[in-house]
């Protein structure tokens, strides 16, 4: 299996004010160092800009870039996203990667409220999501739409509204699911077509359900520790993993666990986590690999 990790379980975030952000040098040593080979790129100024660069660095880790993350304003029929996602899709492109996880932003800084939108606005954000994917595909790249707390795809209805007005694929991001309130295993085996990479995160849905109704915020509750270590939480990472490969998935579990830091970690910090679900997922691997 193809198996990923990514800087926002290091903490490293796109949104101001997340938390204290540390240095590339000790996430990608750290990543390295618990036995990944490959990583999602994170916020755009985390890693350099230049392609040679990139590569060098990423080369020294022994890490190779599966994809990036990318919040794009896809429902406002003012803006034009297509230059939105230059930045991102030339990256992807740099570092021979081959996936852009766009998000539908909301239009304001993190992800703790979102508006409303009507038809029209609805209509704007499904258009603009083909015509992405089709700009990324005519670059070699794959773009996918992620399901997102605090984006206009957040809940079943969103995420049935994009199934049934575009074609681009999903990125199933577990955590995000569970808290929108969407089962993830269960729109696994639903559209398995319609996946073609996936977020695998454990969540406290203890916390997930204060997110969901509003009792806390979506940072408040990362920052409380609503996202655990794989094998730990309430979701079935192991039904996942065996639903999407026994429907033929072949891309690329991104491990994320969301975490806020307030500071410089003086002992393992959250390297000890990642760790962990690491473990986990080769023993669910070993597993797969039986059952296959």
């Amino acid at each position: 299996m193809k198996i990923a990790g990514a800087p926002i379980s290091w903490g490293v975030c796109e949104v101001p004010g997340w938390g204290h952000q540390l240095a590339p040098q000790r996430v990608l040593t750290e990543m390295r160092d618990i036995g990944l080979t490959a990583t999602e790129l994170g916020p755009q100024g985390f890693l350099p800009t230049d392609p040679g660069e990139l590569n060098a660095l990423l080369d020294s880790y022994g890490l190779q870039c599966v994809g990036t993350f990318a919040p794009v304003l896809l429902h406002d029929e003012s803006n034009d996203p297509l230059p939105d996602i230059s930045g991102p899709l030339d990256a992807v492109v740099a570092c021979r990667a081959k996936v852009l996880v766009l998000a539908a932003a909301s239009g304001a800084d993190g992800y703790d409220a979102r508006p409303a939108l009507n038809d029209g606005q609805w209509a704007t954000l499904l258009t603009n999501l083909d015509r992405l994917a089709a700009a990324a595909a005519e670059r070699g790249v794959l773009a996918v739409l992620h399901p997102h707390v605090g984006t206009m795809v957040e809940t079943r209805s969103d995420v049935d509204r994009v199934l049934a007005g575009s074609t681009i694929p999903l990125c199933l991001d577990t955590g995000h699911l569970l808290i929108g309130g969407t089962d993830p295993v269960a729109l696994a085996r639903e559209v398995p077509d319609r996946i073609a990479h996936a977020h695998l995160k454990d969540v406290d849905a203890a916390l997930a359900a204060r997110v969901r109704t509003g009792e806390l915020s979506y940072t408040d509750a990362v920052r409380q520790g609503m996202y655990t270590p794989l094998g730990s939480g309430d979701v079935d990472i192991s039904g996942i993993v065996t639903t999407l490969r026994g429907n033929g998935f072949d891309g690329w579990f991104v491990l994320e666990q969301d975490t806020v830091l307030d500071g410089e970690p003086a002992d393992e910090g959250p390297a000890r986590d990642v760790r962990a679900s690491v473990g986990f997922m080769r023993d669910v691997c070993a597993g797969v690999d039986a059952w296959a």
